[in-house]
C-alpha cells in the first residue's frame, strides 16, 4: 500500500539560525538583480544600442520590481546625449492653420522668445508713434507741396482763362481721390448747384445767366479733361510715394528692431520667420482689425520644449498615456457660438517630444486602454516624426483645429507588460515585432539558494531603511522566505515578486505595533509577526471560502467526507480572490448503463466546459480504452458530472479523479469519500502535475475539519507536485499526528489503490488482468456489457448479478 508523504516533505522550512545576521540592520540594503540576469542584459542592450527600432518590451508579472530595475539601469547607464533641442512654434502668415516649427539649440528658445517679444512690443507701441512723428510728417508735407506745385504749373493758364470768363476751379476730396469741378463766380465767390437755385429764386440772377454759365462750364470742362487726367495721375503718384514712404520707413524701423535676432540666430527657419514677420507688418499698415486684436499678437514664439540638460539623455515615465499626454495638444477656446480656432500659442508638448533623444517608459496595459494611443505611438515610431494633432483628433466638431508642422523625433520606448499583453500585441499588430525587437523577460522566481535568501534579506533591509521601519530579525526573514516559497509553489524556488513580499513586511510592522499596544516589548519584527500578517491577509479575502464551508455545513452543498460510495469522488478546484487563491472540493459523480453513447461529459453538453477541461475529458476516453485492453466495442453509456456546479469549469486537474469515478461506476467498487484527488492524466495512466496544489490540499483539509472525519483521510496529488508543497502549519501538524495524509502518486493505478484498498492490477501478455483486481473486474464488466448487446436480456441479467457479487466480495473498503 502506498505510504503518505512524511512531515518534512510537506513544507520547506528555513532554520533562522542558518542566516548569518541577527536583524536586517546588519544587512547591506541594496536590491540587486538576483535571478534576472537575462532580462537585465536585454535591458542594457536596449538602452545602450543605437540601432533603430530597438525598442524594448519588458515582460513579467507585477511585483517583480520591473520599474525599479528599469529606473536603476537608466540612471546607471543612461548615455550622454548631444542631440537635444529646444522646440518652438511660430505663426505661418501664409498658412495660418499650419504653424511652423523652429528647432533650436538647447536654451535658445527662451532667448528667441524674449527677442521676438521685444519686437512685438515695439511694433505695437513705438512704431505708430514714429510713423506719425515729425520726421515722417515733414517728408509727407514735402511730397504734397511738390505735387501741388506741379499741378499749379499746368493749371495756371487754364485758371487765367477761367477768371476772365467769370469761372473758377474748385477741388473736393483728399489725395489721391481728389475731384476737380468748374463752377461760376458771383461776386467773386464760386457757386454750387444749391447757391445757383437760391440766387435764381431771389431774382438776383436770371435763367439766361445760368444758361450762359452752363455753356461756358461745358466748354471749360472739355478743355479740362486732359488737364484733369494729368492731375489725377499726379495725385495717384503722390499716393504711391506717400505709401512707399511709410512702407520703407516701416521696413527700416522693423529691420532695426529685428537686427539682434538676425545676428544671433542663423537658422534658416528663424530667418524665414523674421522675413515673413516684416512682410506682415507692411501688409497690415492702415488695415482695420476686429476689436481686441492687433497683428502684433501673432508676433510671438511658443517654446513648447526647453532642453534643460545638454549632457544626459532624458527619461520620461508616463503613467497616464492618453493621446494628449503622449502627443501634446492644442487648446481650443470657447465662445457662445461654440469652439474657437486654436493657434500656435496654444500648442503644448507631450511625453513623446519630452523624451526625444532619450527614453519613454510606459505600462503597456495603460497605453492600450487609452483609445487610439497604441496606433498613434506605432505610427510615430514607424515614421520617426510626431504629429501633435493627428487625424484621429481632427473630428468634424473641431474642424477649427490647427495642424502644426510635424516634428522629427528619435527616442527609445520601453513598454512594461505581462505575457498575455505581449502575445496579444504580437498576434494583433504586425508592426509590433518590427518596432519592439528587444524582449526583456523577467523571471517570476529565483533559486532557493544562499543568493536568493540574501536577496530577500536585502529587499527587507532596503524597505526598512527607506521607510524608516523597525529592523526585521532573522526569524522574520526566514518566515518571509518561506512565504516566498509558498507563492512560487515550485521545487527549490522563491518568488521574485518582491512587491508582494514587501507588502507583507509593511503590514507586519503594523501587527508588531498592535502587539506592543497590548504590552509586548518593543523590538525587531519577528517571524510570529510575519505569520500573523499572512493569516490576516488571507482572512480578509476568504469570504468566498467561508460561505462555501457554511453551505457545506448546513447541507446546501453536499460533500461527503466519510464512508465509501460507488461512482462518486471528491475532486478539487480553486477559486481566486484578488491575489489569493483558495481550494475547495467538488463532488464528481458517474453513472453507467448498457448502450453505445460512450462517455458523456454533462458539463460540456451544458456548455459549461472550457477547452482545457474538454481536452482532458477526451483523454479520459482514450485512457479507459488503454486500461481495459478491450478487443471489442465499448457497449455502454456513461455520464460524468460536477454536481452543484452552475458556472463554467475549465482545466484538466480533475481528470484523474474522473477516471477513478468512472471505473468505480463500471465496477461497482466504492471509493473512499474522506480522500480527495487532484491531478491530470495522460492516455497511458500517468498522473501529471497541476497548479494550486497547496490550496487544494488545504481546501479539503478545512472541509474535513468543518464536517468532522474519521481522521484517516487526505488528498492524492501527482508525485511531480510533491516538491512544490508548502502547506500551512496546521495541515502539516495534522499530517504529523496521522489525522490527515497526502499521497503522491505517479499513476492512476496507485490512486485507485488508495481510494479502494484493492490492487489495481497489471495485465498479462495477453492484456488480461487478474480477476480479483479492480481493473480485472472492470475488464469483465466491459466484456459483459458487450456480450449483453449481442444476447438476450435474460442472459445479460444473470451476468450482471454474477459480476455484482464478485465486486462486493473484493471491493469493501474500511472507512
Amino acid at each position: 500500500m502506498l505510504k503518505p508523504l512524511a512531515k518534512d516533505a510537506l513544507r520547506w522550512r528555513l532554520d533562522p539560525e542558518t542566516l548569518e545576521f541577527g536583524t536586517t540592520a546588519e544587512v547591506e540594503p541594496v536590491i540587486g538583480f538576483a535571478g534576472q540576469d537575462t532580462a537585465v542584459d536585454a535591458l542594457r542592450f536596449g538602452i545602450e544600442c543605437a540601432a533603430p527600432e530597438q525598442n524594448v518590451f519588458v515582460r513579467g508579472q507585477t511585483g517583480l520590481g520591473r520599474m525599479s530595475i528599469i529606473t536603476r539601469l537608466l540612471e546607471e547607464i543612461r548615455p550622454d546625449c548631444n542631440d537635444l533641442f529646444d522646440y518652438a512654434y511660430v505663426h505661418d502668415f501664409k498658412e495660418p492653420d499650419h504653424p511652423k516649427l523652429l528647432k533650436l539649440p538647447p536654451g535658445r528658445g527662451k532667448v528667441l522668445h524674449s527677442l521676438v517679444h521685444d519686437v512685438a512690443r515695439f511694433i505695437r507701441e513705438e512704431l505708430p508713434k514714429t510713423l506719425t512723428g515729425e520726421a515722417i510728417q515733414t517728408q509727407r508735407e514735402a511730397i504734397e507741396t511738390e505735387t501741388n506745385a506741379k499741378i499749379a504749373e499746368i493749371t495756371k493758364p487754364f485758371e487765367a482763362d477761367l477768371r476772365e470768363a467769370g469761372m473758377a476751379m474748385v477741388q473736393q476730396g483728399q489725395p489721391p481721390a481728389v475731384q476737380t469741378h468748374i463752377v461760376p463766380l458771383f461776386d467773386g465767390k464760386p457757386l454750387g448747384g444749391a447757391e445757383l437755385a437760391q440766387l435764381l429764386g431771389e431774382e438776383k440772377i436770371t435763367q439766361e445767366q445760368i444758361s450762359e454759365w452752363e455753356t461756358k462750364q461745358a466748354e471749360f470742362a472739355k478743355r479740362f479733361g486732359g488737364i484733369g487726367r494729368e492731375i489725377q495721375r499726379m495725385r495717384v503718384e503722390t499716393g504711391k510715394r506717400m505709401l512707399s514712404l511709410i512702407e520703407d520707413s516701416t521696413r527700416e524701423l522693423v529691420e532695426d528692431a529685428v537686427a539682434p535676432i538676425r545676428k544671433d540666430f542663423a537658422e534658416p527657419a528663424v530667418q524665414r520667420f523674421v522675413d515673413s514677420l516684416i512682410d506682415d507688418v507692411i501688409e497690415n499698415l492702415g488695415r482695420e482689425h476686429p476689436p481686441g486684436f492687433h497683428p502684433a499678437d501673432l508676433y510671438d514664439v511658443n517654446v513648447i520644449l526647453e532642453s534643460t540638460c545638454a549632457e544626459r539623455a532624458p527619461v520620461v515615465i508616463e503613467t497616464s498615456p492618453s493621446l494628449s499626454r503622449l502627443l501634446g495638444s492644442v487648446e481650443t477656446g470657447w465662445s457662445p457660438q461654440g469652439p474657437t480656432r486654436g493657434d500656435f500659442r496654444r500648442i503644448s508638448a507631450g511625453s513623446i517630444l519630452k523624451a526625444s533623444g532619450g527614453y519613454l517608459v510606459m505600462e503597456a496595459r495603460d497605453l492600450l486602454t487609452e483609445p487610439g494611443a497604441w496606433r498613434v505611438l506605432v505610427r510615430t515610431l514607424r515614421n520617426k516624426e510626431l504629429e501633435i494633432v493627428p487625424q484621429e483628433l481632427s473630428t468634424p466638431y473641431f474642424r477649427t483645429s490647427i495642424k502644426p508642422e510635424p516634428i522629427p523625433i528619435s527616442l527609445r520606448v520601453i513598454l512594461i507588460g505581462d505575457a498575455g499583453t505581449y502575445y496579444m500585441l504580437d498576434r494583433a499588430d504586425p508592426d509590433f515585432g518590427q518596432l519592439f525587437k528587444v524582449l526583456a523577460d523577467f523571471e517570476s522566481e529565483i533559486d532557493r539558494d544562499a543568493e536568493g535568501l540574501r536577496q530577500y534579506a536585502s529587499v527587507i533591509a532596503k524597505i526598512a531603511a527607506n521607510e524608516d521601519l523597525p529592523p526585521f530579525d532573522r526569524s522574520a526573514v526566514a518566515a518571509l522566505a518561506e512565504h516566498g516559497a509558498r507563492i512560487a509553489a515550485r521545487r527549490d524556488k522563491l518568488t521574485a515578486r518582491f512587491g508582494r513580499i514587501a507588502d507583507i513586511a509593511r503590514e507586519a510592522v503594523y501587527v508588531a505595533h498592535q502587539r506592543e499596544r497590548n504590552g509586548a516589548a518593543r523590538g525587531a519584527i519577528t517571524g510570529d509577526d510575519i505569520r500573523e500578517t499572512v493569516r490576516r491577509t488571507k482572512a480578509r479575502a476568504n469570504l468566498p471560502s467561508r460561505r462555501f464551508h457554511a453551505m457545506i455545513a448546513n447541507g446546501t452543498i453536499i460533500i461527503e467526507t466519510d464512508g465509501a460510495t460507488v461512482g462518486q469522488v471528491n475532486g478539487l478546484a480553486v477559486i481566486k480572490a484578488g491575489m489569493l487563491t483558495y481550494g475547495f472540493p467538488a463532488r464528481i459523480t458517474a453513472t453507467i448503463a448498457p448502450g453505445n453513447a460512450g462517455i458523456i461529459d454533462i458539463e460540456s453538453s451544458a456548455s459549461l466546459s472550457g477547452q482545457i477541461h474538454t481536452k482532458g475529458f477526451q483523454i479520459l476516453g482514450g485512457l479507459l480504452r488503454y486500461l481495459l485492453r478491450a478487443d471489442h466495442a465499448m457497449a455502454f453509456s456513461a455520464s460524468l458530472a460536477f454536481e452543484q456546479s452552475y458556472g463554467g469549469i475549465d482545466g484538466d486537474s480533475a481528470s484523474g479523479a474522473e477516471i477513478c469515478c468512472l471505473l468505480s461506476a463500471l465496477t461497482g467498487v466504492p471509493l473512499r469519500q474522506d480522500v480527495a484527488m487532484t491531478g491530470a492524466i495522460d492516455q497511458h495512466g500517468r498522473i501529471q502535475a497541476i497548479g494550486g496544489v497547496n490550496e487544494k490540499i488545504e481546501g479539503f483539509f478545512d472541509t474535513c475539519e468543518a464536517l468532522g472525519t474519521s481522521g484517516h483521510g487526505g488528498v492524492i496529488i501527482p508525485a511531480s507536485n510533491a516538491g512544490d508543497l508548502m502547506l500551512r502549519h496546521d495541515v502539516v501538524e495534522a499530517c504529523a499526528e496521522g489525522r490527515f495524509h497526502v499521497w503522491a502518486v505517479k499513476t492512476v493505478h496507485e490512486a485507485l489503490e488508495v481510494f479502494t484498498g484493492m490492487e489495481a492490477g497489471s495485465p498479462d501478455e495477453e492484456g488480461r488482468y487478474p480477476e480479483a483486481t479492480l481493473l480485472g473486474i472492470a475488464q469483465s464488466k466491459a466484456r459483459h456489457f458487450w456480450e449483453r448487446s449481442l444476447t438476450s436480456p435474460t442472459a445479460y441479467a444473470r451476468a450482471m448479478a454474477q459480476l455484482e457479487g464478485s465486486a462486493q466480495a473484493g471491493g469493501d473498503v474500511e472507512a
